[in-house]
């Protein structure tokens, strides 16, 4: 067991600050990580100021993580030390249901375990993420990061990127699809990096023409203006697929209409309240409405596969450790572009102060 240190939440501070956390000792099938950077993602916050419901304490989140292998167990054969890796949203699963043995991890049947707050498996204590110095973690549930990209800009496609990646895949975008993607935060910015690059005609729905010249410079084809009701109207019965990712409360049957005969609406943004839908939104046009959640550690490697052959990257705005309440006060105001990563290896240490 050794320590180190990282930024958590404790039962007596609701906000994050330093402290020192353990990490197990490497197991024969385990490889230990030095974490350089790791992404800031929505859930992080919801997780620590138990908006999800109560944590076990302390708490220390981040699963968008990249860094470098420093040490691995006798029998690791996919890693070496010196390797650029990563680790996603979860660090483990049952491996023996039909959802493992199908390549389907994420949906593991017993429940996958979270890189944080998850319980451990020896019923030791809980799983503690990425704001920390290293991790150890089963090379099952380590990936290969691309020595030809940004390893900054990749942490946010473990969490972001694989959300929109693997519908996209899953529900069969290709060449010459046409989708419509709602929303231009960081999911939608890597959703259209992503279909544009499938070599899909890719449309941004945009209230206002503020995101136009950013929407076209991530690889979109147009944009649509959802706020001019004439050009949303003949938009109608245009598009294959919608790929939804708002995560406040809107309007879905409005956007539902843009789908053509069997188009398909696909939800990853998470709406906190229901959303209401009329049973012939559906039957008039076959259309078809389904979610996805994250990817597999199969799906997730393909992605970053296929990020370094074309070389796609999240936009970032990197941060020190001791700047991550402010930016989380950001996140909140959408006030970045696109999402924030922390510089752990270089500013995470004995002397860090959280600013609040």
């Amino acid at each position: 067991m050794s320590q180190v240190y990282a930024l958590g939440v404790t039962e007596s501070q609701t906000q994050l600050q330093l402290i020192s956390i353990p990490r197990r000792e490497v197991g024969p099938s385990d490889v230990h990580i030095q974490v350089d950077y790791c992404g800031i993602c929505h859930s992080d916050l919801h997780h620590c100021r138990q908006e999800w419901g109560a944590t076990q304490k302390p708490s220390v989140p981040g699963h968008e993580i990249v860094g470098k292998v420093t040490q691995i167990g006798s029998q690791v054969s996919k890693f070496k030390v010196g390797d650029s890796v990563g680790v996603g949203c979860f660090v483990d699963a049952c491996r023996e249901c039909k959802q493992c043995l199908d390549s389907a991890d994420q949906f593991c049947e017993k429940g996958p375990v979270q890189t944080y707050g998850s319980p451990l498996t020896d019923g030791t204590g809980h799983t503690m993420g990425g704001y920390s110095q290293a991790m150890v973690v089963d090379e099952a549930f380590v990936l290969s990061v691309p020595t030809n990209l940004d390893p900054a800009a990749v942490a946010p496609l473990l969490c972001a990127g694989i959300t929109v990646y693997s519908p996209l895949r899953h529900y069969g975008v290709k060449a010459g699809s046409k989708i419509a993607v709602l929303g231009l935060g960081g999911l939608g910015h890597m959703a259209v990096k992503f279909a544009s690059k499938m070599g899909a005609h890719v449309t941004v729905l945009s209230r206002s023409e503020g995101k136009k010249e950013q929407a076209l410079a991530l690889g979109a084809e147009s944009v649509l203006i959802t706020s001019d009701a004439d050009a949303f109207k003949a938009a109608h019965s245009t598009f294959e697929f919608v790929l939804d990712t708002i995560g406040d409360e809107h309007d879905v049957s409005a956007y539902m209409n843009l789908l053509g005969v069997d188009g398909t609406y696909i939800m990853v943004g998470a709406s906190p309240k229901p959303f209401s839908l009329s049973a012939f939104s559906l039957i008039m046009k076959r259309i078809k409405i389904g979610g996805s959640l994250v990817g597999s550690i199969k799906e997730i490697q393909e992605m970053l596969d296929f990020c370094g052959e074309h070389g796609i990257v999240s936009d970032v705005e990197v941060v020190k450790a001791e700047y991550v309440e402010k930016a989380w006060e950001r996140v909140l105001k959408s006030a970045v572009k696109f999402r924030f990563v922390i510089d752990v290896a270089g500013s995470l240490n004995a002397d860090t102060v959280v600013q609040v």
